[in-house]
């Protein structure tokens, strides 16, 4: 697939001029439509914005302030409280800067992601913090790309040359993956998140490098893919424990999948942590809350966004962004694991 060119240039209201065979004042006319220009001439000056893609509002405000007034965000949903974090610290580094944030949801729309990011183009933004549902870009944000800076959270998108803010994955499914083995446990499933997304893939690798480590196959474990939701780690759950030998614990690669592996413990009259241990990814507020308490490794969401907000905003300002900026995570123990 190919990279998007950042290096390309903007069209600017001179290029736009020459295109159109007017003068640079014709072209100004048109646009705020503060003089007369012939009917002729008026269509040349709008075809030669269409055709070169200016977007006069960001050109003139970027080239006076070189700074920004509104950025984009897109997200795959809000339900999940993850990804409400991020968008939450997004918004406030944004208003410590006065700067609008248009919100784009994929998932709450009947608009392809294709159409989502087509619409964000127009509504002539400075730049885009983009949080993958898929793990990957659709060609219209490849555009964006090209005219504009764009900055990953949470996920890499492999082939895209963006800068990215992220956490340990690796490291934090390590430290829980170990956390479950030092117990005792030895008969483990993982219900695993999208097979597509960086953020999975890291997991799984961290679960796996702590099965090797004490002595495990790591391909002997057996994965059970889910989506992120609830219902899917319900789903995952069942197929999990009613296989033969039955886990003694389940290794998920987020909260909400947790969530949905412990409903069905209770639906099958299951005990918790005594007959399933159970630990989650991303340390929502409700892991704390559930019973048994969830052990879970904590993301710091809010200042992923943030921190994803101010590298977009160094962008703009034509500061030389960090490629990559790795958070930490950190293992948080609580109830959800029994001692064999």
């Amino acid at each position: 697939m190919t990279q998007p060119d950042r290096r390309r240039k903007r069209p600017t209201i001179k290029d736009v001029a020459e295109h159109a065979r007017v003068s640079v004042s014709t072209v100004s006319y048109v646009l705020n439509d503060s003089g007369p220009v012939a009917p002729e001439r008026r269509n040349r000056v709008l075809d030669a914005v269409r055709v070169l893609e200016y977007s006069p509002n960001d050109s003139a405000r970027n080239l006076k302030r070189r700074s920004a007034s509104r950025i984009g965000m897109v997200v795959p949903e809000l339900t999940n409280q993850f990804f409400a974090m991020v968008t939450e610290g997004v918004q406030r580094a944004a208003s410590a800067r006065d700067v609008l944030v248009v919100l784009v949801i994929p998932e709450v729309s009947a608009k392809s992601e294709e159409e989502q990011a087509k619409l964000l183009r127009s509504q002539r933004i400075d730049g885009v913090v983009y949080l993958s549902g898929t793990g990957s870009m659709p060609a219209a944000s490849y555009e964006i790309a090209r005219s504009g800076p764009v900055v990953l959270v949470d996920e890499q998108i492999p082939g895209i040359d963006l800068p990215a803010v992220v956490c340990d994955s690796r490291k934090g499914a390590r430290e829980v993956a170990t956390h479950v083995l030092d117990h005792g446990h030895r008969q483990v499933a993982v219900i695993g998140g999208p097979s597509a997304l960086w953020t999975a893939q890291q997991r799984l690798a961290g679960y796996r490098e702590a099965f090797a480590r004490a002595g495990l196959d790591p391909d002997a474990v057996p994965v059970y893919y889910g989506d992120y939701r609830q219902e899917s780690g319900f789903e995952a759950a069942k197929k999990a424990l009613e296989s033969t030998p039955r886990p003694t614990a389940l290794i998920c690669a987020n909260d909400l999948m947790a969530v949905g592996a412990m409903e069905y413990c209770r639906e099958v009259g299951l005990d918790m942590p005594e007959d399933v241990s159970i630990v989650g990814f991303d340390d929502l507020a409700l892991s704390r809350l559930l019973t048994p308490r969830l052990t879970s490794v904590r993301q710091p969401a809010h200042d992923m966004g943030f921190r994803a907000a101010s590298v977009l905003f160094d962008m703009i300002e034509n500061n030389t962004p960090d490629p990559l900026s790795v958070l930490e995570t950190s293992l948080q123990v609580r109830s959800s694991v029994s001692r064999l």
